[in-house]
């Protein structure tokens, strides 16, 4: 079982720092969080919370999280990192694919493309992009990400994405994983069907667990039991040795924790009660499992 850092609404001059940490600790990974900006009044509800209300207010720092990983890449060595979850929805894949690939190459390896649709009509809207279809352009972007991204001149003509014969280089030398992220049915169906993983936002043990199953019986039917896949999980009532040992019995290949929480060091605290979080994380747990 690996273990994967958050970072999430850090302050941002923290990041480096906290990616060296993560790294000396023995985190396999770091999980950037994506925001493009915060909308004064929304018209949908935030899906993970229980009152659909935002966690975060206008003030919360966030990085573009390609930024993030390839500034927190280049002062480490061996972590990876990976977006949990990028809005593919308000993006365009080609402009992302040449992103995603220059991150790729300039971390040697180390990132993977975590994605979701985006849940705030506000944000599609104001970044010129459509809502009502937002699935069926997400299936069509992954499928661009991959061409683009598997090196090559290559060209695409959907139903919504359409270009003639482009090259992008250089292509990693190592194909991107792409993990997608959401609870409902479609996005299940979307992460057992065309990702190499699936991700969740907060859940407890009991509907991971029978998510985790949902997802086992998809990808069977889609022909993909015997390949490798990534189950990425933010479990909100399982935690200590045997708490992980539980989500690894039902599943869990990467446990993504922020371990100053644990220690009610906030989100915007100080770096150094941080960096004694995680390593006392990786005295207690990391090194013992």
């Amino acid at each position: 079982m690996k273990f994967t850092c958050a970072v999430a609404m850090s302050p941002l001059e923290q990041l480096p720092e906290l990616a060296r940490t993560a790294e000396e600790c023995g985190f396999a990974n770091i999980a950037l969080p994506d925001s493009l900006f915060f909308s004064e009044q929304v018209s949908a509800d935030y899906p993970y919370t229980p009152d659909g209300s935002r966690f975060w207010h206008e003030d919360t720092p966030w990085a573009d999280p390609l930024v993030a990983a390839a500034a927190m890449g280049a002062v480490t060595s061996r972590i990876g990192f990976y977006t949990q979850v990028l809005k593919l929805g308000s993006r365009n894949p080609v402009l992302l694919a040449r992103q995603v690939g220059s991150v790729a190459v300039l971390t040697g390896n180390r990132f993977g493309l975590g994605v979701g649709l985006g849940w705030s009509p506000e944000e599609f809207a104001w970044c010129g992009t459509s809502y009502s279809d937002r699935g069926p352009r997400a299936d069509e972007a992954i499928a661009v990400l991959r061409l683009i991204l598997g090196g090559g001149m290559v060209e695409y003509h959907g139903e919504h994405y359409q270009f003639g014969k482009l090259r992008m280089s250089p292509a990693p030398s190592r194909p991107v994983p792409i993990y997608v992220g959401g609870h409902s049915g479609p996005g299940l169906r979307r992460a057992a069907r065309a990702g190499d993983g699936w991700t969740s936002a907060m859940m407890g043990f009991a509907e991971l667990k029978t998510t985790i199953e949902r997802l086992t019986e998809l990808r069977a039917a889609y022909g993909r039991a015997g390949e490798p896949f990534e189950i990425q999980a933010v479990c909100v009532d399982r935690f200590g040795l045997e708490g992980y040992r539980e989500q690894a019995a039902i599943g869990v290949t990467d446990a993504i924790v922020m371990p100053w929480v644990f220690d009610g060091v906030p989100f915007d605290g100080p770096l150094e009660a941080k960096q004694d979080s995680m390593r006392k994380f990786a005295e207690t747990i990391i090194a013992k499992l």
